[in-house]
């Protein structure tokens, strides 16, 4: 009589496992296609700029975040792994891979040449996401939020290397004509006991 209130119902249950056959589907499969437009969730890109990096058909020129130091430091962080083996760690196309005489079908670009240094932010981030030449596609690699990042450095190595002297602060003059100085005086010193 105690065996008699046991019942298997709750262990074998009426169910289909993931790609299991089923013939109650004309495909034969218990798996069901997606429906059309579906997106999963957290991956819907509404924002067309983030994205893409392109608004109304253009590139667009500024970046879509606050350029903050974190983002600096991101950037620099994602640049030094992902770009700087081709580009090198000043955007000079002076990495590793070309002085290892990898055989290129055109050398990695400096970035600081006038054309780049006016291309639209958007290039880049179009470039990291798509690839150009024989550079691969790093989307599956770098999230958006990152390769906005590494734009952002990409302009802050610009900069570092084009800066105006008229642009420079009085103490910023001071300093690099000090520097001037005593790299001037350790070229002079190593010269003369070189004789």
């Amino acid at each position: 009589m105690g065996l008699s209130g046991c019942n298997t119902d709750l262990w074998v249950q009426p169910k289909t496992k993931t790609l299991e056959k089923n013939d109650f589907f004309m495909a034969g499969q218990s798996a069901r296609p997606l429906v059309e437009g579906a997106v999963a969730r957290g991956h819907l890109r509404e924002d067309e700029v983030f994205f893409t990096g392109i608004q109304n058909g253009a590139w667009v020129n500024d970046l879509p975040m606050p350029v903050t130091e974190e983002l600096l430091k991101r950037g620099q962080e994602r640049y030094n792994i992902y770009c700087s083996p081709c580009h090198g760690m000043q955007g000079d196309g002076e990495g590793m891979i070309t002085h290892r005489g990898l055989e290129l079908v055109r050398p990695p670009a400096t970035y600081h040449t006038d054309r780049l240094r006016e291309m639209p932010v958007g290039h880049f981030y179009n470039v990291i996401t798509n690839g150009y030449g024989v550079m691969y596609s790093y989307a599956a690699r770098v999230e958006p939020q990152d390769r906005w990042a590494i734009v952002a450095y990409i302009r802050a190595l610009q900069l570092s290397q084009n800066v105006r002297y008229a642009d420079l602060t009085e103490e910023e003059r001071a300093e690099m004509a000090a520097q001037e100085h005593a790299a001037a005086q350790e070229k002079d010193s190593h010269q003369g006991g070189a004789h």
